[in-house]
């Protein structure tokens, strides 16, 4: 497909895990791709190598998405390099699995600083180039707004984060929604096999789980529709596809012998096994963005 041949994507927290795959699934369509992350020097090197030899055009920043000036002269740089941005994929967010009375002022700051304020700022700064767009998108990587308790307890600062990029995607599509810039939220319904889950979660729960291409084909699916016509919604993975005609998924799955695993945030499902606090690793307050 070569729709998005010389589009302009920007994906925070590309270098691995969900915003790699994201990443690497647009430039496989000829996109040019600015990647926002805070890694190695040698992995973002091979990262754009990555990216360069699927077909996409690659320029990988070494930014801290917690600092809003650090921001704006990235999204600058990106300008000057590719003269344009089509879609911004908010994916990056820290992870820490610890209990109100667990987390501290700096996990705290790092949870909100790499989720809602990241979300916040990038859309500050890529709005005025998304608007000259043909076909504008911002995708945040973001759950549904289910208000349930049961989402709140023992990880509450991380499930604020979440929530409130999920926010920025009700309250921005509407103030966007004038400029034809389309905000929606994507997130999946089964874990994804990341670094994070086998990090803090049980192997069982990294045997239940899909790949990221999942979250990949699905984030390019989503910024295909039209962004006057599709704002301000919410979608798992899955049931986009579906809605695109996939049927079959067994593909996507890490084990397929193995009940897939719900990820966080979604409704309990019969069909699915749910993940439990008894399923979580004892290093529930490690950080990774």
């Amino acid at each position: 497909m070569t729709i998005f041949k010389g589009k302009t994507i920007v994906v925070t927290g590309a270098s691995r895990g969900i915003g790699h795959a994201i990443a690497l699934r647009f430039a496989a369509a000829g996109a040019n791709i600015i990647i926002l992350t805070k890694d190695t020097p040698a992995h973002v090197e091979e990262v754009a190598l990555e990216m360069r030899a699927v077909g996409g055009g690659a320029l990988v920043l070494d930014v801290d998405v917690c600092d809003q000036r650090a921001i704006e002269q990235a999204i600058a740089s990106g300008i000057q390099h590719f003269d344009g941005i089509d879609v911004l994929i908010n994916n990056t967010s820290a992870t820490c699995f610890t209990d109100a009375l667990h987390t501290s002022p700096e996990q705290f700051d790092l949870i909100i600083g790499t989720s809602a304020r990241a979300a916040f700022f990038l859309a500050q700064a890529c709005v005025p180039y998304l608007k000259n767009a043909e076909n504008p998108h911002i995708i945040n990587i973001s759950p549904p707004l289910h208000m349930d308790a049961h989402w709140l307890e023992n990880h509450l600062a991380f499930s604020i984060g979440k929530y409130a990029m999920s926010m920025c995607t009700l309250g921005m599509a509407r103030e966007f929604q004038k400029s034809g810039i389309a905000v929606n939220s994507l997130w999946p319904r089964s874990t994804i096999a990341t670094q994070t889950i086998k990090d803090h979660f049980s192997p069982k729960v990294f045997a239940g789980s899909r790949w990221p291409s999942i979250m990949a084909d699905a984030a390019f699916a989503l910024a295909l529709r039209r962004s006057c016509e599709c704002t301000g919604q919410f979608f798992t993975d899955e049931a986009l596809l579906k809605e695109t005609g996939g049927v079959d998924f067994s593909h996507y799955a890490v084990d397929s012998t193995v009940p897939l695993m719900q990820a966080l945030f979604i409704p309990k499902e019969d069909t699915m096994t749910p993940v439990s606090q008894d399923l979580f690793l004892l290093n529930q307050s490690r950080q990774l963005s």
